[in-house]
């Protein structure tokens, strides 16, 4: 392999993290290494190329290589990030010894960090990294099959510098950012990675709202699988959702995010695939929820994962205005996930409160 390439190291070795790492390596995009705590993955991708846990028929290029030694990370020059939210931060201070500052630090993680604060927010206040996100419409057996898939990178001007030689406005000294009338591709390192594959990539220096999105779509998936559940209307299936969409535009711009970030992949595209698809895991947790297969005892991760993004959201927008009045289809979620709650009152009382302005 070409020494020139860069070295990648991707941290987690289940769906997203295998995919995306056997596109890179049959890409020839680099030395990909893929890390992971399960020493039985390691060895039958390193063995047999195969990730018996979670892609037991389908055979990994055999470049893909696995690894559970942190000190491998030593040699990254980008470092992609697939592990669950709930752990990333915490692992990451675990091994901070062994990233390199210099390494690009890329979020595939959905969910909040801690202290109420989206990965991004985290990893800038803890490491000195350039930090980048990559969320868009993407299941990841659909990946690992070639088929086209659209992500959103999100970067910050902070990060331009370290990553690329970007655009300038015409007569001006300042870099491209946001979005443009015109598509611009920004020469960015990770760009280059995925050129030829069946990743394509949009841009958005909304970093913010890239994430806040990726966490956001999850809660209006289990909204429409509870509508779906209860009622087999595509009537009402759309109402619902465009309702839930202008939600998610007014929570968007309470946690500091751009309107047009809705109109990337991460955004209207994420969230359809994730409201309207039967493989979604957080539109199957609405249909159980819907179909009255839930109580508040259950500690399923994803039950869990979702309410703990309910729970944050409604927290943080009920520090600035009424959650009810402003964001009702939220505030009835929480009720679910907090309350004695009759799910079969769900779909009159979203229908009934009054459109927010």
């Amino acid at each position: 392999m070409n020494d020139q390439l860069p070295n990648i190291s991707i941290i987690g070795a289940g769906t997203i993290g295998t995919a995306l790492g056997n596109i890179l390596a049959e890409n020839g995009s680099g030395k990909i290494l893929l890390h992971s705590v399960e020493s039985k993955v390691v060895e039958d991708i390193n063995v047999m190329h195969v990730n018996t846990k979670y892609f037991p028929t389908l055979h990994l290029h055999p470049s893909l290589v696995a690894t559970s030694a942190d000190t491998l990370l030593r040699s990254s020059e980008m470092i992609f990030l697939g592990i669950p939210s709930t752990i990333l931060v915490g692992y990451l201070r675990e091994i901070r010894q062994y990233i390199p500052e210099e390494a690009i630090l890329i979020n595939l993680a959905k969910g909040f960090g801690s202290e109420n604060k989206t990965i991004i927010e985290c990893l800038r206040s803890e490491f000195p990294n350039p930090v980048c996100t990559l969320k868009g419409p993407s299941f990841a057996r659909e990946i690992i099959n070639r088929v086209p898939t659209g992500f959103t990178l999100g970067y910050s001007e902070n990060t331009i510098h370290e990553c690329t030689n970007a655009p300038m406005h015409e007569g001006t000294n300042e870099q491209v950012g946001g979005y443009s009338a015109e598509p611009f591709q920004p020469k960015l390192r990770i760009t280059e990675l995925f050129r030829g594959s069946n990743i394509h990539l949009d841009y958005s220096t909304d970093i913010q709202g890239v994430e806040i999105l990726s966490i956001l779509k999850n809660i209006y998936a289990v909204i429409l699988g509870i509508v779906d559940a209860q009622f087999n209307s595509a009537n009402l299936q759309f109402l619902v959702l465009t309702k839930a969409f202008r939600e998610m535009r007014r929570v968007l711009i309470s946690f500091g995010g751009e309107e047009e970030t809705l109109f990337r992949y991460c955004g209207y595209g994420d969230f359809g695939l994730t409201a309207l698809n039967d493989l979604s895991r957080n539109r199957t947790l609405g249909l159980l929820i819907g179909k009255g297969f839930f109580n508040k005892h259950v500690s399923h991760e994803l039950v869990l994962e979702g309410k703990t993004a309910v729970n944050v959201f409604y927290c943080e927008l009920s520090k600035k205005m009424s959650v009810e009045e402003h964001f009702p289809i939220i505030a009835e979620l929480w009720k679910i996930f907090n309350t004695a709650y009759d799910i079969s009152v769900f779909v009159d009382r979203i229908l009934n409160f009054p459109e927010p302005k």
